[in-house]
C-alpha cells in the first residue's frame, strides 16, 4: 500500500480517503467533520491553527493534526 503522504488536501478529498465507500463526497466530509468535532483535543488544536470549518483545504499542518489523532486513512 502506498504510504500517506503529509500535504495540503481538499476537505473532500481527505475526506473520500477516510470514507471511500460514502454515497456522495458531501456525505464523506460529513463524516469526518463529525469525527473531528468528536474528538476535543483535535478540533482544539485547529482551533488554535486558525482552522475555519468553512474552509476548504486543509493544509499540511493540519493533516498532520488529524493524523496524530485519527490515524491515517
Amino acid at each position: 500500500m502506498k504510504q500517506f503522504e503529509i500535504r495540503s488536501y481538499a476537505k473532500k478529498e481527505l475526506a473520500l480517503l477516510y470514507f471511500p465507500t460514502a454515497a456522495t463526497p458531501h456525505a464523506a466530509v460529513t463524516h469526518l467533520m463529525s469525527w473531528i468535532r468528536r474528538c476535543s483535543p483535535l478540533a482544539a488544536e485547529l482551533e488554535k491553527l486558525g482552522f475555519q470549518k468553512t474552509a476548504k483545504w486543509f493544509l499540511a499542518r493540519e493533516v498532520r493534526l488529524i493524523i496524530h489523532y485519527l490515524g491515517e486513512p
